[in-house]
């Protein structure tokens, strides 16, 4: 299949991506954070329940793994890329090695991880994987992000992209403007702005087929400790405004992240954005928390009732493509009985 057809597959309405690509230190807090140790066995036990449930055949699209999930098998024999394509779901890979202190700079990072890459790239396709994932990020402050690091972010996301691409694998561009802070959505908006004008700057230097990518991005968004909270409507306005100015008509769609959005939040603003959706882009989601808190806390009391785990996934999963063509509403939200 291209790159062009696998990234529209990506991105197709009902759908979405599960970002299960959380690092051993990642995952060792979240699992800690629900009273269970983090051993190699438990991080594949709660994965594998995931990627076994019933959604992964009608709300999923895609799978973004860490490389140590990308090389197990599953208890049932199957390797885990198997398993995700048995359900019709493209299995994708995390390829950066983590945000960095950015050089002359007191606090700001930039993605590292382009050593090598090509390299990799060659065994994970031969593994199954058919994307890939790389995020930068750029935290907001009076002084922040500077010049420096939103051009060395799109510069490396670019690099990457181009890499990935030469591997036959659609990259997922993903510049993630954090939450954090005290600014307001109009801040948001504008440094989101910049942030995604640069990195097609940069994807385009570099050749990259725009057709065969796709955008994950924060939602246009107050920071978590703002006192103007904005409202649905208003994040999903700005959100489309944002995205109509800044991003290309050539690529297919976006895989939105959650950035810090509790699972209700997340799936209602996608929906919203959904309902005034002018354009030719999907949008959908591509959520890691925003799709397996609820679970991953009815797995740690009850770690050998799959079922009820995979109930409570199957519903967030549910939700959120319901979220992709409009159709979640409360009462849909509430008709849900675990």
């Amino acid at each position: 299949m291209s790159i062009e057809k696998i990234a529209k597959q990506m991105v197709e309405k009902g759908k979405g991506i599960l970002a299960a690509d959380e690092s051993t230190g990642t995952m060792e807090k979240r699992l800690k954070s629900v009273n269970v140790e983090c051993t190699e066995k438990n991080r594949l036990n709660f994965r594998e329940t995931l990627f076994s449930s019933s959604s992964m055949k009608t709300s999923i699209s895609g799978v973004i793994l860490f490389e140590e999930t990308l090389k197990q098998t599953s208890n049932s024999g199957i390797p885990i890329p198997e398993l995700i394509k048995k359900s019709g779901s493209i299995p994708g890979i995390k390829v950066d090695k983590g945000a960095k202190l950015l050089s002359g700079s007191d606090q700001e990072k930039v993605t590292e991880g382009l050593d090598g890459l090509r390299g990799r790239m060659e065994e994970y396709y031969k593994l199954g994987a058919r994307f890939a994932k790389w995020r930068a990020v750029y935290s907001i402050s009076s002084k922040h992000p500077s010049e420096q690091c939103i051009k060395s972010n799109a510069h490396a996301l670019a690099r990457y992209a181009a890499i990935v691409q030469e591997a036959n694998m659609v990259p997922i561009v993903e510049p993630e403007v954090l939450m954090d802070g005290d600014h307001t959505i109009d801040k948001c908006y504008d440094i989101t702005s910049r942030v995604l004008n640069e990195c097609y700057k940069e994807l385009e230097i570099h050749n990259v087929n725009l057709k065969g990518t796709v955008l994950k991005p924060n939602m246009v968004i107050h920071g978590s400790n703002c006192k103007q909270k904005a409202k649905t409507e208003e994040i999903a306005k700005k959100t489309l405004e944002c995205l109509k100015k800044n991003m290309p008509k050539e690529v297919p769609g976006v895989a939105f992240l959650s950035g810090g959005q509790s699972e209700i939040e997340a799936t209602k603003n996608l929906n919203e954005i959904n309902k005034i959706n002018d354009t030719s882009f999907n949008f959908t989601f591509s959520y890691g928390r925003a799709l397996q808190q609820s679970a991953l806390k009815t797995w740690a009391k009850s770690m050998t009732d799959i079922k009820k785990v995979q109930k409570v996934f199957d519903h967030r999963a549910t939700m959120n493509g319901a979220s992709t063509e409009a159709k979640w509403n409360e009462k849909l939200e509430q008709s849900f009985v675990a």
